[in-house]
């Protein structure tokens, strides 16, 4: 089953889908609040991974994050880590207070760039007891250095600059300026592009994995929030509570899971899905299936009543 539900972070209005077990009468369930990647909507990959979590007696939330999909915050397309992990936090505040859920029962999952936001929310609020990442990115990281920790500095200081003239222009009455996730001309692109980008445009461009509100551009003056921004710092701060990252083999982005675990105290694992790439772990089944079943496991050993 699953209903619509919404709630507030910092004031904001956050829009919500709750999924649960189609055969749950009474009784409070183990709840996973699941945070979507940068520029995703609720209804993508969190919808996928909900469903199958939901099947497995989970209550599952999926939420559009403030400024995004179907969630209130102005102006739209703000990638701010810090609200996205106060957003988190609310999603876990609103399962508390849910008569159906048990709050001492309480996970959460974050795919790519979400897969920085959970680790992070979830270093200083104990109330998420067991953490869990798939695909996971640290978006500091690729605003400071790039994908893959190539990009030259002078790069950051530029849309450093660019950021501060943009917040000037704002006080002034100008609109925010967005930057494409994806530009207009990817199609252009895709026989010279890297494989992440094509896999990038294939997923949120066509019907694969396209949804209306997802990818609408973010506002280029997020950079100057995300520069200061690491996912993983603190990452020892999840223990005792337990930590599991996902993913694949074939993934350009796998080295932040690989160091984040590097990073983090036990209990944590790192789970490599063969063959995958990272946006092959946000909706093709032959990835997802295990994916699904180690984030079961996992959240059904530590979510025990």
């Amino acid at each position: 089953m699953k209903a619509d539900v919404t709630f507030r972070s910092n004031d904001l209005a956050l829009a919500g889908i709750l999924f649960t077990p189609d055969d749950h009468t009474d009784g409070r369930l183990p709840g996973v609040v699941i945070s979507h990647p940068g520029g995703g909507v609720k209804e993508q990959s969190p919808s996928i991974y909900a469903e199958r979590l939901a099947r497995a007696g989970f209550a599952a939330l999926v939420f559009d994050a403030a400024h995004q999909g179907e969630s209130e915050g102005e102006p739209r397309g703000l990638e701010n880590p810090f609200q996205r992990a106060e957003d988190i936090k609310s999603a876990v505040t609103y399962l508390t207070t849910r008569d159906d859920i048990d709050p001492d029962r309480i996970g959460a999952l974050g795919i790519c760039a979400s897969g920085g936001y959970v680790p992070y929310a979830a270093q200083t609020d104990h109330r998420i007891k067991s953490v869990a990442t798939v695909s996971a990115v640290d978006m500091g990281s690729v605003i400071r250095e790039g994908l893959g920790r190539t990009q030259d500095p002078a790069i950051l200081r530029a849309l450093l600059d660019r950021a501060g003239a943009l917040r000037t222009a704002e006080a002034r009455g100008a609109a925010p300026q967005l930057e494409a996730w994806i530009p207009d001309n990817a199609e252009e692109l895709l026989d010279t592009a890297t494989r992440q980008f094509r896999e990038t445009f294939e997923f949120y461009c066509t019907p694969r994995g396209h949804h209306p509100r997802a990818n609408q551009g973010w506002v280029l003056r997020s950079v100057d929030l995300l520069a200061q921004y690491d996912s993983y710092a603190m990452i020892r701060l999840i223990s005792p509570r337990p930590l599991l990252m996902i993913a694949g083999s074939q993934a350009e982005t796998a080295y932040f899971s690989r160091e984040a675990i590097a990073q983090a105290a036990a209990p944590k694992q790192l789970v490599v899905i063969d063959g995958a790439t990272h946006i092959d772990l946000y909706d093709k089944d032959e990835y997802v299936t295990p994916a699904v079943a180690e984030l079961t496991a996992f959240f059904t050993e530590h979510l025990a009543a």
